[in-house]
């Protein structure tokens, strides 16, 4: 194993893999080199393979704790774990089960499963007596669970298996016809966020007969289950969701951060995001949450119209005016649907309803100070869109109670005169941005939630206080001349070195660094938080000197950290040892060991 660490370290992966063949050839039943075949690529990236030998090591040791923690952790990566979330849904499995057999019976001869996952859709649709089913799968690991679940049933013969995804599909080539009935799951909290859309829009277009007309039985035309949806919005007060995407403080442990914009990756748009917005379940936040309006329409989906479908993807954006019923902060908006399957059977993803999708929440950021409080008569104008067919709330403008009165109506208007209307009003309601452009920092939501975390903070600068201020006296004891005076100041040549290892963004460098004759190394890493530190520092009137980014000690002195100086040793390390979930981080006592 150690020759396998040399030939990784030195980058020489074919002669890595020769040597872990040989070795297998010889002892083709042991167990650690399973394992430790499985772990080399795991680490270069071949998740499917690994998972293939570390279940091989655990089958030929079931004890061997290293070969199953690796086989658990490298199936967290492979399957997430909503499906198992969404198996253990009893209703919804019901809705879709009923639905599918109604289909069936209708006339529905040929099924297509897009995104079949388990296979569970496929099975519904052959044991309702459905002749010709075909599935299709673009995860491998997905389509071989499939292939076991199908087998398991006694299904492996009756319904075909693709591993493909659905747009690669072709008629004659995958499939011998158009079939009669799609039936997908491929919804997310915001209904389109696992490209539904496209997936339908594909299929309408070359996988599916023509739409079935209305009242028509299902022989010879073609229909989706689930038909179609609607989407519904609320404006919430959440103290945890603001607590996650939004900076409510403007100064942390004697660091002023008003300064800069902080946001979380939800509220920025970004052509490397995967999703305008974050998911919760509702009723399980904790502090819980309260409804500041009515629920509202956002919009509908029609997926047995390719019409409706196209619509959606235009990212053509409808304006909507919702009315604050309850006072209280504006938070975010958070959406649910109601998802017809068939004229019969429909499943809810509201926050009262227990079910596997949890509700989509968009955060609102940035607004003044006392921008986010809204009281009953406010009007909140909001676009709803699906850009890049990812469902997107905006905040428009809050139009204040009495604001009306300027002798505008508000019944009516056209997408046109409610922007005029907007303009019009921007200056009589709280929420219009004045002053200066602030610098934009963009931080996970439990970088955020950590920034917010006061009380953190100035427990670290206690602690960090109370070091610095030892070693300083110390320091000072001995820099005493021969009659015992203190020395002058110029004698004290170095600083104090501080070295910051915090996982993610941090200001504890800048905490560190106005406790004295310190110099804080910080161990970010985004140059876009090198330069909020570097901007923050300059605010809080730190000297550049004061402030150094230890990944420049690393880029100088190749992967190993240095001391900062040949004869000094740090005299601080903070290490963030507890993770946000409570646990205690992985690897953390090496560290703690390394540093001493």
């Amino acid at each position: 194993m150690k020759w396998a660490e040399e030939l990784y370290a030195l980058h020489r992966s074919q002669d890595l893999f020769n040597c872990y063949e040989q070795a297998l050839e010889l002892f083709p039943n042991d167990d650690v080199i399973c394992n430790s075949m499985g772990e080399q690529l795991f680490r270069l990236g071949f998740r499917d393979e690994a998972a293939a030998y570390f279940y091989k090591a655990v089958k030929l040791n079931p004890n061997s704790a290293d070969a199953k923690e690796n086989f658990y952790r490298v199936a967290n990566w492979l399957v997430e774990r909503w499906h198992f979330v969404m198996l253990n849904d009893v209703k919804r499995n019901r809705m879709f089960q009923k639905a599918i057999e109604n289909a069936v019976q209708a006339g529905c001869k040929t099924v297509l499963d897009i995104g079949t996952g388990t296979g569970i859709l496929s099975m519904f649709a052959t044991s309702a007596g459905a002749p010709h089913v075909y599935a299709c799968e673009l995860s491998k690991t997905m389509f071989d669970v499939a292939c076991e679940v199908m087998a398991a049933n006694d299904m492996e013969g009756k319904i075909k298996l693709l591993h493909m995804k659905s747009n690669d599909v072709q008629v004659p080539e995958h499939i011998p016809e158009r079939v009669s009935l799609v039936v997908t799951e491929t919804v997310d909290a915001g209904l389109f966020g696992e490209g539904i859309v496209e997936t339908l829009i594909h299929a309408w277009k070359n996988l599916l007969l023509e739409p079935k007309p209305k009242d028509a039985n299902c022989d010879g035309y073609g229909q989706v289950i689930p038909a179609g949806a609607e989407v519904y919005g609320m404006i919430v007060d959440c103290p945890e969701i603001r607590r996650h995407h939004r900076i409510f403080v403007n100064e942390v442990a004697g660091v002023i951060v008003d300064t800069v914009q902080f946001a979380s990756p939800v509220h920025c748009r970004s052509s490397d995001l995967n999703e305008p917005y974050a998911t919760e379940k509702m009723s399980r936040v904790p502090g819980g949450y309260k409804a500041l309006s009515q629920p509202f329409l956002a919009l509908t989906a029609d997926f047995n119209s390719l019409q409706d479908l196209e619509r959606i993807a235009s990212g053509k954006t409808c304006r909507i005016s919702v009315v604050v019923q309850e006072q209280g902060l504006l938070d975010c908006f958070i959406t649910w649907f109601v998802l017809h399957l068939d004229n019969e059977h429909s499943l809810s993803t509201a926050p009262s309803e227990e079910t596997c999708w949890e509700q989509a929440v968009f955060p609102i950021q940035n607004l003044p100070a006392d921008g986010y409080f809204v009281n009953p008569g406010d009007t909140v104008l909001l676009d709803v869109s699906c850009p890049d067919c990812y469902l997107r709330l905006d905040l428009v403008t809050v139009i204040r109670a009495g604001a009306a009165d300027s002798g505008v109506s508000t019944d009516d208007m056209t997408m046109e005169s409610e922007v005029d209307l907007c303009d019009a009003l921007a200056s009589l309601h709280t929420t219009h941005q004045t002053g200066t452009v602030r610098e934009l920092c963009v931080l996970e939501p439990i970088e955020i939630a950590l920034l917010n975390n006061v009380t953190y903070h100035q427990s670290f600068k206690n602690a960090i206080s109370k070091v610095i201020s030892a070693l300083t006296r110390r320091e000072n004891g001995t820099l005493r001349n021969e009659n015992g005076a203190l020395a002058p100041e110029e004698c004290f040549l170095d600083p104090l070195y501080v070295l910051d290892v915090s996982e993610g963004f941090s200001i504890l460098p800048l905490i560190a660094a106005q406790l004295g004759k310190v110099k804080s190394y910080s161990s970010v890493e985004e140059k876009q938080h090198c330069a909020t530190l570097e901007s923050l520092s300059e605010r809080n009137s730190i000297s550049k000197e004061s402030l150094e980014f230890w990944l420049n000690q690393l880029e100088a002195n190749g992967d190993v950290l240095q001391r900062p100086k040949s004869d000094k040793l740090w005299s601080v390390i903070i290490l963030d040892v507890v993770e946000p979930c409570g646990l205690i981080r992985q690897d953390v006592m090496e560290k703690c060991a390394i540093a001493r």
